[in-house]
């Protein structure tokens, strides 16, 4: 799964932004080079800066995933993801928020994010691609009962024993008792005669 790597940048008028946009722009040169321990330095200089840049943040967090500094990035982004009011920077952040819980194996809370991704920016592939693959790897974690197992369950249970009054068991035994007084009087009116007593079948 990629990161949304776009390097955000910002042009102001004033000479500070000038000076941030120098460095910003450094910390992207070592981005680019895969230098991300340099970039992040130069992220973390333009945040010194000002602190509350948020190219520099978004940037600085996409150079820690690189370096597997993922709690660190995740802090960035979940901030960048409430503060903002600009969707464009608030869907990246929550795509690559998506991305660590994924690398993290948090399959559930990743295709929570990889969706408000898709809410704050409806045209972004990535997000749709990652949450399908991880919609795939949670159905393959969590497979649904099939309908031939549930089948071979219910086999293997014996059939349940239908359910009777208390009032219809004191008549069957009534009945029982009946019975067996009758087979006994047989018994000794036949045992009396000695003649021998049919099969009851």
């Amino acid at each position: 799964m990629k990161i949304h790597g776009t390097i955000l940048l910002l042009i102001f008028c004033n000479s500070l932004c000038a000076q941030q946009n120098k460095i910003i722009d450094e910390g992207n040169t070592f981005y680019r080079q895969q230098q991300y321990n340099k970039a992040e330095d130069e992220y973390q200089k333009a945040l010194q800066a000002s602190p509350g840049n948020r190219i520099a943040k978004f940037n600085l967090a996409n150079a820690l995933i690189k370096q597997n500094k993922t709690d660190d990035a995740d802090k960035l982004l979940s901030g960048l993801n409430i503060k903002e009011n600009d969707n464009d920077i608030r869907s990246k952040a929550t795509y690559n928020e998506g991305v660590i819980l994924s690398q993290q194996k948090k399959l559930e809370e990743s295709v929570e994010m990889y969706k408000e991704s898709l809410r704050l920016d409806p045209n972004d592939k990535d997000a749709r691609e990652n949450l399908q693959k991880a919609l795939l790897e949670l159905k393959k974690k969590n497979p649904p009962k099939k309908q031939d197992e549930k089948k071979k369950k219910e086999q293997q249970q014996p059939p349940p024993k239908p359910k009777i009054s208390p009032r219809e068991a004191q008549q069957q035994l009534k009945l029982l008792e009946q019975k067996e007084k009758q087979v006994q009087e047989k018994l000794q009116k036949n045992s009396q005669t000695g003649t021998p007593l049919p099969k009851d079948w």
